[in-house]
Parts: C-alpha cells; sequence; structure tokens
C-alpha cells in the first residue's frame, strides 16, 4: 500500500505459526500469505525502525521497545484468533481484522506522505 516508500516487517510477541484462517482471509483479497513463517518480535532485536505499530492490546503491553524508533503507533484490534465459534464466525473476526487493518494502513501511508501524523 506504501509502494516503495516502506520496508515493512512483521513479528508477533511469540512465534505461534500462521493461522490457517489468516491464509483464508488474505487468500480472499487476492494476498497469498501461506508461504509466510511466524516471527517473534526477538529476531528484529537491535535493529533500528523509523516506526514500530503494535496492532492488538497485549502486543501494546508486552511490546518491546525498540530504541532507534522515531514513534510508537498503537492500533488496539481484537486478536480474532481468540474468538470461538462457528469456522465462518471465526473466519468472520478474521474478516474484520483484515478489513479494519487495511484502513489503518492506508491512512498511515497516506498520513506520512502529506506529513500529517495519525
Amino acid at each position: 500500500m506504501g509502494g516503495a516508500r516502506y520496508e515493512v516487517f512483521s513479528a508477533g510477541t511469540k512465534a505461534v505459526g500462521v493461522n490457517p484462517l489468516a491464509i483464508e482471509a488474505m487468500r480472499e483479497v487476492g494476498i497469498d500469505i501461506s508461504s509466510q513463517r511466524s516471527k517473534s518480535v526477538a529476531e528484529f532485536a537491535g535493529q533500528e525502525f523509523a516506526t514500530v505499530i503494535t496492532v492488538c492490546d497485549n502486543a501494546g503491553e508486552e511490546c518491546p521497545i525498540f530504541p532507534g524508533a522515531q514513534r510508537r503507533v498503537h492500533w488496539s484490534l481484537p486478536d480474532p484468533a481468540t474468538v470461538s465459534g462457528t469456522q465462518q464466525e471465526k473466519l468472520g473476526a478474521f474478516r474484520k481484522v483484515r478489513d479494519e487493518l487495511e484502513r489503518l494502513i492506508r491512512s498511515f501511508a497516506n498520513s506520512v506522505v502529506s506529513g500529517a501524523h495519525p
């Protein structure tokens, strides 16, 4: 969404594997994440980042500090992996978070280009 302006990394507080429902939800919008692997933020210790974005309440509290980060942004999103119910209800939770992440990322990318800060 940000083109070549960004180099993006993704990790969780723990590496727990890529959820099959996340793979399905992303496949629905034409993005194949089936070959991705789950990573822990520990893999990125010592690296410098311009911005660190946390995306769930638990990560907002547990995410380590990246000293070189110029900013830290927190987007409070529910963890769709914790939703109970039917397979369709669980997939619906992943779709909802996927769509909200898209909105937030687009807004963030546009604000950085325009000089505004969300």
